[in-house]
């Protein structure tokens, strides 16, 4: 289900109450928009009440993303260019760092994601955003390295981030640090 609520206060929310979700979440993109997401054995109500407890987080999270400089939006054409190189370049950088590291993946896809650099499914295939290319290629290589240590652990434990360690030479949260400062755009 995908809806939309007028709260009194916070203007439109959309709702999306899906079996995917796992539990209430809330988000706020940079345009200011805020997605309320829930599964649905999750009444109504109880995620309301969620979102009315996460108010001012939610204002101060519009105000941060409204204080922040614009970036200029890519034409039509720069994002044709991305989608090339990306699928040029991104498979055979995923199909390199495996076998330098012995992981094994299903397939790898390019998307036009903008709200995460990638993800891998439980059948460990790979889909990274065409906007890795944005990024400078030690951060390209580090979003790549973290989604193929999903094919080992498909969540975010601390084996997995111990992996992500290992496989980064120990700079793991240097370069999650450093990958926050950048944005999709």
């Amino acid at each position: 289900m995908r809806d939309r609520l007028q709260h009194p206060r916070l203007g439109e929310i959309v709702l999306s109450c899906t079996r995917r979700s796992r539990r209430i979440s809330l988000s706020v993109r940079p345009s200011g928009e805020v997605r309320l997401s829930f599964p649905p054995y999750v009444p109504l109500k109880k995620a309301v009440a969620f979102l009315e407890s996460k108010a001012e987080w939610i204002e101060s999270s519009r105000r941060k993303f409204a204080a922040r400089p614009s970036r200029p939006s890519l034409s039509h054409e720069d994002i044709e260019r991305l989608r090339a190189e990306a699928k040029a370049l991104l498979p055979q950088r995923v199909a390199e760092l495996a076998a330098r590291f012995g992981l094994d993946y299903g397939k790898v896809t390019v998307r036009a994601a903008r709200t995460k650099w990638g993800s891998c499914t439980g059948r460990n295939d790979i889909s990274l955003s065409l906007y890795l290319m944005t990024l400078p290629e030690h951060l390209r290589d580090y979003v790549i390295i973290h989604e193929l240590c999903h094919t080992v652990h498909h969540d975010h434990s601390p084996r997995f981030h111990a992996l992500v360690d290992r496989l980064t030479d120990g700079r793991e949260k240097l370069l999650a640090r450093e990958l926050r400062s950048y944005h999709i755009v």
